[in-house]
């Protein structure tokens, strides 16, 4: 499973989602176009799935745990119809619509998501420095929490963040009582149950064509968010071109620690299980996205992705890595430079040693269809 940690700015609001079982992001108000920050939430919200784990986090102390659930089909909705839209809206005239209200500001909490406690939110925070040093191996994307509302973090880090805070109040597992929030998120879930219909359902098309010229789009953060949402959904066009991924997420750290704005991110990262093993990794996927024409400093940045994936989680098996390359377009240069560069050899195993050969890099032209709303993705030969 995977985790989120959110972000909080005040005691009062860590009881309020709790009590309530619901969070929405606060964002700033569009101005008739989606900036980065806003394609990059709801590319967050777009992955997620019933079962991942939800944290929140505030002044250096982690609370947990919390589970997303299931309502309605699904555990993340538009907070109100049209909420897609990077329109500013009219707080009295929505009011009614909407799934959470905090009052005139939720107008742009235009995304939510629905959680139970998991067994429980402790009231024991951890510090942050005490969960880094619990397993430090393990995390990865926490060292970059920086300048965003959340993060995503893999079923590795987040079995990781699960065992220190259950580690942390093992004394109250059996008599938790005074010492956990209190949450009555069911009666809630019933208001939401009531209330969630077609016109709440989370999907890409707005985000896209907001940033649409025609066939082309304006943004790549808007290109991530279409692709990660296409792919959750295990969209038909997209699976046959990318393949079907269990755990997917974005702007993954892929350099050594170093000051966070600094650090090298992969655009789109996730990978798969072997069928029937929920938590043994089969493939690797990594992606760089382009809006414009692909350059062969592309080719070579994918490629230093693959060797960070193959060394941080392949363990030198080059052969457990899937990589792309999407673009609007390839120059012939750029396809002869990938056919270069584009290509590994290594050894894996002991007794006996098996050599092999990696071409696993794909080059794959995007289109927006305006028709469908969705993007369209075509094989580039190599």
């Amino acid at each position: 499973m995977a985790g989120y940690i959110i972000n909080l700015d005040s005691d009062s609001s860590l009881s309020m989602y709790i009590e309530n079982g619901v969070y929405a992001t606060k964002l700033s108000t569009p101005d008739g176009r989606w900036r980065t920050h806003h394609e990059g939430t709801f590319a967050d919200y777009a992955t997620m799935k019933p079962n991942d784990n939800i944290y929140f986090f505030i002044r250096r102390k982690i609370y947990g745990i919390g589970r997303l659930v299931e309502i309605e089909g699904d555990c993340k909705f538009l907070n109100h119809p049209d909420a897609n839209k990077p329109l500013p809206f009219n707080y009295d005239t929505v009011r009614s619509q909407l799934l959470w209200d905090e009052g005139p500001e939720s107008i742009n909490q235009r995304w939510i998501c629905v959680f139970e406690p998991n067994p429980w939110f402790f009231a024991r925070g951890i510090d942050m420095d005490d969960v880094l040093s619990s397993n430090p191996q393990h995390f990865k994307m926490l060292r970059a929490f920086w300048k965003v509302s959340f993060i995503k973090i893999d079923d590795d880090e987040n079995q990781a963040l699960m065992d220190v805070i259950l580690r942390a109040n093992q004394d109250i597992l059996l008599k938790p009582a005074g010492q956990v929030f209190p949450s009555s998120y069911r009666s809630y879930h019933n208001i939401l149950a009531s209330k969630i219909n077609s016109e709440y359902c989370l999907a890409a098309g707005d985000i896209l064509s907001s940033c649409a010229d025609g066939s082309y789009i304006r943004h790549e953060m808007a290109i991530e968010a279409g692709l990660l949402y296409q792919l959750s959904i295990r969209e038909p066009g997209t699976i046959a071109v990318l393949g079907e991924w269990d755990y997917l997420s974005h702007q993954v750290v892929a350099s050594p620690f170093k000051p966070v704005d600094y650090m090298d991110k992969m655009d789109v990262f996730g990978y798969s299980y072997i069928p029937g093993f929920d938590r043994t990794k089969s493939k690797f996927m990594v992606a760089e996205l382009k809006k414009d024409g692909a350059t062969s400093d592309d080719v070579d940045q994918v490629m230093k992705y693959v060797d960070w994936v193959k060394d941080e989680y392949c363990f030198g098996d080059y052969s457990m890595i899937q990589a792309f390359l999407i673009a609007y377009d390839f120059s012939s240069d750029v396809i002869t430079h990938a056919k270069q560069v584009g290509e590994r050899k290594y050894i894996i195993g002991r007794r006996p040693a098996r050599s092999g050969v990696w071409s696993s890099l794909k080059l794959v032209k995007y289109r927006f269809n305006p028709t469908t709303n969705l993007l369209e993705l075509l094989d580039v030969p190599v």
